[in-house]
């Protein structure tokens, strides 16, 4: 049993946890306060092991709905906003009661993809949150969903649970939710199901498996758990998925407990670049480009730059510097990078070598310049 109170650097382990709306949320009642009391009793011992605790808290539009007289979920935008504007101050006002019933401040920090989508407002995120566990406060994220619109959506907060796992450099992300973890199958169709308790890779198996489970009053599910547990994977951050049900499953996990699915990074994975990160998760992708199988190991195996010629689809319409997800021949995205030229350029070049673009006076440019260069590319573990 580990009682470590710093990570090797000597600086506090850091644990982000994401909480999804199925578990904060108890139907039309409200954030559920029997939970938050004892996730504050488990971050007050978390900081006596030596843990800071950053929440990634969903929930202000289920809290808010019941405020104001919705009996479901609303779709329509103005009032997703005016739901997610009641709703947060509600459920801060918990937070920051139960948490200072233990001696601990809770701040409220909102974040949209206009945020991040700069480098530079990247930066001054990090920089906030990082300041905020240096100072001993608990800060508490979520999505502003009182302005935010589809065009700067994280669409979900198991997106945002790793951004911030990165932001901060944490040593754990772990997402409670209503299910004990990854299963092979989703249990509720199939009873022959059974949980996977480690994963070291995550391949298009991995995620097969894990389909979709969205409920009525959030918008993940363990497909999108499972793809930021990815990109944390390739980031060296371990990430965890286990019920919310549990009991004390954070405390347990930092004493070094099994719990869930744990999602363990490549003990040999080289340190991932900050900027390699923000390209990752800091906007969404505008496009797709669709690579051959020699371009996928020319990338995955070889840290290559990606040329017009292992391209064969592209698809989205964005121009040069957008970022793009890349996906092999059967549709599984296996980097993410900064697109090198247009979507109309790139449409005309793809799978054409470089001594034929040279030829070319409209892709010219695109015979010295790789579609997607190495610096530019992380490429998911």
């Amino acid at each position: 049993m580990s009682r470590d109170r710093t990570a090797p650097s000597g600086r506090p382990r850091i644990m982000v946890v994401k909480i999804g709306s199925s578990t904060l949320v108890r139907g039309t009642d409200g954030p559920d306060r029997a939970f938050i009391d004892a996730l504050a009793t488990q971050a007050r011992d978390l900081a006596w092991r030596g843990w800071a605790l950053v929440v990634v808290s969903s929930g202000a539009i289920a809290c808010g709905a019941p405020i104001l007289g919705f009996d479901r979920r609303p779709v329509d935008m103005p009032s997703l906003q005016a739901c997610a504007s009641v709703g947060q101050c509600a459920l801060s006002a918990v937070y920051d009661e139960a948490f200072r019933a233990h001696g601990l401040l809770t701040s409220l920090v909102l974040l949209t993809r206009s945020d991040t989508a700069s480098r530079t407002s990247y930066l001054h995120a990090r920089d906030t949150l990082t300041r905020l566990v240096e100072l001993g406060v608990v800060p508490v994220v979520n999505e502003n969903d009182t302005v935010v619109v589809d065009e700067i959506r994280f669409g979900d907060n198991d997106t945002l649970a790793a951004l911030v796992s990165c932001l901060v450099s944490a040593d754990l992300c772990v997402t409670l939710s209503d299910i004990d973890g990854l299963y092979t199958a989703n249990p509720a169709l199939d009873p022959t199901a059974h949980l996977i308790p480690e994963v070291t890779r995550i391949d298009a198996s991995i995620v097969g498996a894990a389909g979709d489970s969205a409920t009525a009053v959030g918008t993940g599910g363990m497909i999108t758990k499972v793809r930021a547990s990815r990109i944390l994977m390739t980031a060296g951050i371990t990430s965890v998925i286990a019920s919310g049900a549990e009991e004390r499953p954070l405390v347990r996990l930092a004493d070094g407990e099994a719990v869930g699915t744990r999602f363990v990074p490549p003990a040999s994975r080289l340190d991932i670049a900050p900027r390699k990160l923000w390209i990752a998760l800091g906007d969404a992708a505008h496009g797709r480009l669709t690579i051959d199988a020699g371009a996928v190991r020319a990338l995955v195996q070889h840290g290559s730059s990606l040329l017009p010629v292992g391209i064969t689809a592209v698809a989205g319409d964005f121009e040069a510097g957008a970022v793009l997800d890349i996906a092999d021949p059967t549709g599984f995205v296996v980097a993410r990078g900064l697109a090198g030229a247009s979507s109309d350029e790139l449409a005309l070049a793809c799978g054409r070598r470089q001594e034929e673009l040279a030829q070319n006076r409209l892709l010219s440019t695109l015979a010295d310049h790789p579609a997607v260069h190495r610096d530019n590319m992380i490429v998911f573990a």
